[in-house]
């Protein structure tokens, strides 16, 4: 038969009728089957979203036993230096900013000019407050008369916290501080 025969074209559409009329309806179930799954993704979400407000509290209360227990071990190391260096004032901090502890001292020196000059010194390290990153961060900062030695900032995923880890840090940073302050004199 030739194509443009009018009785082969007629043939031709009602095998392509009947080919794709199953092929539509089996489309249709698809298409019924892609619905109900978007309904099913859509309450999975909603349901997470209820989970994720209840973990929100339970993320709450486990930063403030991890920034409990860090700052008591900060103020443990840091008042340590006032008995190491006369003249520095120890202080708790429960800001905003943070918990945590800070010493600092003011110093008097005469310059080559014989003029005084006022020498700040001060270390601080603080646990921030809970954020939406869900972090536990300690920050540093450290000024040795007048002059900043160090700023540091650690953190972990709350999930992840190595209190160990972090009090090695404490540690560390009040260690190097001692020295650099005994260095300088």
């Amino acid at each position: 038969r030739r194509c443009d025969d009018p009785h082969s074209v007629l043939e031709s559409r009602r095998a392509a009728k009947a080919y794709f009329g199953g092929r539509t309806l089996e489309f249709q179930e698809r298409l019924q089957r892609a619905v109900e799954r978007g309904h099913q993704a859509r309450d999975t979400r909603s349901r997470e979203a209820a989970a994720k407000a209840l973990s929100e509290e339970e993320s709450r209360s486990l930063h403030s036993q991890y920034r409990l227990e860090l700052s008591e071990r900060i103020g443990e190391c840091v008042e340590q230096l006032v008995d190491q260096f006369p003249g520095f004032q120890f202080e708790s901090v429960v800001s905003e900013d943070g918990w945590g502890a800070v010493v600092s001292r003011d110093d008097i020196a005469l310059g080559d000019s014989g003029k005084a000059t006022n020498l700040y010194s001060r270390m601080q390290i603080l646990i921030r407050p809970f954020s939406e990153g869900r972090i536990v961060e300690m920050v540093a900062k450290a000024t040795i008369r007048n002059r900043e030695v160090f700023n540091r900032s650690r953190y972990q995923m709350l999930g992840q916290v190595d209190l160990e880890s972090f009090s090695e840090n404490i540690d560390l940073w009040v260690l190097e501080y001692a020295e650099l302050y005994s260095a300088a004199g």
